[in-house]
């Protein structure tokens, strides 16, 4: 067998299971122990502790988990790298020295910072720097929003410097999510920074196992092939020098470790196949995944090019002010009620012209004829926005509570409307690599480190060849549901949302790659047919993805829309009947 290096992620979001780094560390044998914490809404959520106590803004559940695997880790020689450090990486670098003190364990703690962008918000502003909204395409100076938090999404040659230092424990502020996964491996094997298809790789790897059991299994569409959902095991990549990898998860715990469950993820959150990183370019459409082992696959021959000569910043900015209430319409004439709600309310505030944004969405889960009191619900939800909190504040609430019994017939509401608040609204731009300096602290040393970008060295672009696509069978089609022939795994991009979508054979993908144009993906989606829509083609795959722009308005946190981080589209696309041919359908074993 090569010699690889065992990388093991115990945490997909701020939030995910605690006891996952204990199972991580002890299900078996790992080199690394990783966890990805942030998200852009988790940045905000950050940024608010750290306004009520100075001492905060990183992850806490981080170090709850700590307590129960250092000293493990330390005595089985394990490496500890997070992005948990979050907004005040400095400081959790000194909570964790504090609890080894504590424990009475001996270890190197490394902390990195350098992404921190506030402070030279104004300065980079003045050489140039217009921090362009990527959705939206306007400069950061059209908005008079207050911005609060912008950071840089930095690299892994900090955390590779760290570990070349003898860190144990690596503290990292707003990496790229892969960086935790690349870092180390590019210390194991002592990569050089033009080494991008090992360090192409090792993106891949780190974008499979970012997301926790996303890739063993969970949030998958095929979900009926998961043996069990109880105790999930989280993924662990086995990367050799080459960057080629192995996907697989502790002995005797739950899930699904499958190059469709693989698959699924890599068409996560993403956009064009060429996965952009400030330490290389990842080729997703050159890359194999095969199946060598029960729950183990093997994904190799990933290209990697030279990285881009920007860094992503996220920047949020405080938004305005929104209040909203979601009210129940039960059994007939359930649009004319919407209406008489809708306009009796606006009409006693002075009218829906005053607000910022008005949204109205008329949810029609009733059935007719129903057969429960259930069964006959829709919902409207209804949400306003403005910079001017008095507009959307307890006046507001309170006149949406007075028509509870002097409006429609059957008034309830889901949950009573507060007294409106804030939103954040997510910014994403690019800065340029120039200003970008990884910061690393170990042992009281301050060591600066470079993006790849300008160190000079000679650009190197790989192109994909062309690849036939498999002839469509022909024949008599038959009617199923989408779902039944293929898989998805839909996500957001900040105020986008993609949705990868792919086929477990040649033939229906040759199916799916003439059929599923984006003009009839806005037909089975009629929600998407305002947006603007780009497909991307995977044939190494099998795979399409597609890239909705704007759908989610200005990010997670001010969506007003019930999935605000797209997670159900593509079950949504799914559901929907299509026709294929029967050749298809036989094959898959869906008819006779």
């Amino acid at each position: 067998m090569p010699e690889a290096i065992k990388i093991a992620n115990c945490s997909g979001f701020y939030g995910d299971k605690l006891s996952a780094a204990l199972d991580m560390v002890e299900g078996g044998p790992i080199d690394v122990l990783t966890g990805d914490y942030l998200a852009e809404l988790t940045m905000t959520i950050l940024y608010d502790q750290k306004q009520k106590r100075a001492t905060g803004g990183y992850v806490g559940t981080f170090m709850k988990q700590l307590k129960d695997v250092l000293g493990i880790c330390m005595e089985k020689n394990i490496k500890i790298v997070t992005n948990a450090g979050g907004l005040n990486p400095k400081g959790m670098a000194e909570a964790v020295e504090a609890l080894a003190l504590e424990m009475g364990v001996t270890t190197k703690v490394a902390y990195i910072d350098g992404d921190d962008l506030v402070p030279r918000m104004e300065a980079l502003q003045a050489q140039g720097e217009t921090f362009t909204n990527l959705d939206r395409d306007i400069p950061l100076s059209s908005t008079d929003n207050e911005t609060v938090t912008a950071n840089a999404y930095l690299g892994a040659w900090g955390i590779k410097e760290a570990l070349d230092q003898g860190a144990d424990v690596v503290i990292c502020p707003r990496v790229t999510d892969a960086a935790v996964v690349i870092g180390p491996a590019a210390w194991k094997f002592n990569w050089q920074r033009s080494d991008y298809d090992a360090l192409a790789g090792a993106l891949a790897a780190g974008h499979i196992i970012e997301c926790g059991a996303q890739a063993t299994g969970g949030n998958y569409s095929f979900f009926q092939e998961v043996p069990s959902f109880h105790n999930m095991g989280y993924p662990i990549a086995e990367i050799e020098a080459d960057g080629s990898f192995t996907v697989t998860k502790h002995p005797g715990t739950g899930g699904l470790v499958s190059v469709g469950t693989v698959k699924a993820q890599l068409l996560y959150e993403i956009s064009s196949p060429a996965y952009l990183n400030p330490d290389v370019i990842a080729h997703f459409d050159t890359l194999s995944i095969e199946q060598i082992g029960d729950d183990r696959v093997y994904v190799s021959g990933c290209r990697g090019s030279s990285p881009p000569p920007t860094h992503k910043v996220c920047i949020n900015t405080v938004g305005g002010y929104r209040n909203g209430l979601d009210i129940v319409l039960t059994g007939l004439d359930i649009e004319e009620k919407a209406k008489i709600f809708t306009d009796t309310l606006f009409q006693s505030v002075g009218g829906r012209d005053q607000f910022d944004e008005v949204s109205e969405q008329l949810v029609r889960s009733d059935k007719e004829n129903p057969e429960s009191n259930e069964t006959a619900h829709a919902t409207l939800r209804l949400s306003v926005k403005s910079k001017n909190p008095a507009l959307v504040g307890r006046v507001f609430s309170a006149k949406m509570i007075e028509l509870a019994l002097a409006n429609y017939p059957g008034f309830i509401s889901k949950v009573g409307p507060g007294g409106g608040g804030s939103f954040i609204s997510y910014w994403p731009a690019l800065v340029d690599s120039q200003y970008i300096t990884e910061n690393v602290y170990v042992d009281g040393k301050k060591t600066e480190v470079k993006p790849t970008s300008q160190l000079g060295l000679e650009p190197m672009y790989y192109q994909q060849l062309p690849v036939k696509i498999p002839d469509v069978p022909a024949g008599e089609l038959v009617t199923i549901p989408f779902g039944r022939l293929f898989g998805t795994r839909s996500g957001d991009k900040g105020g986008c949302a993609n949705v990868g979508v792919w086929a477990k054979t040649p033939q229906a993908y040759g199916f799916l790659y003439e059929f599923l144009t984006v003009e009839k993906f806005k037909e089975l989606m009629a929600d998407t047919a305002q947006f603007n829509i780009d497909r991307y083609e995977l044939p190494n795959l099998n795979a399409l993805n597609f890239y909705i722009h704007g759908i989610l308005g200005e990010g997670v946190s001010s969506s007003v829309r019930m999935d605000s981080q797209a997670k159900s589209m593509g079950e949504y696309i799914r559901a929907k009947h299509i026709e294929v041919p029967r050749a298809l359908a036989q094959q898959a074993g869906l008819i006779k």
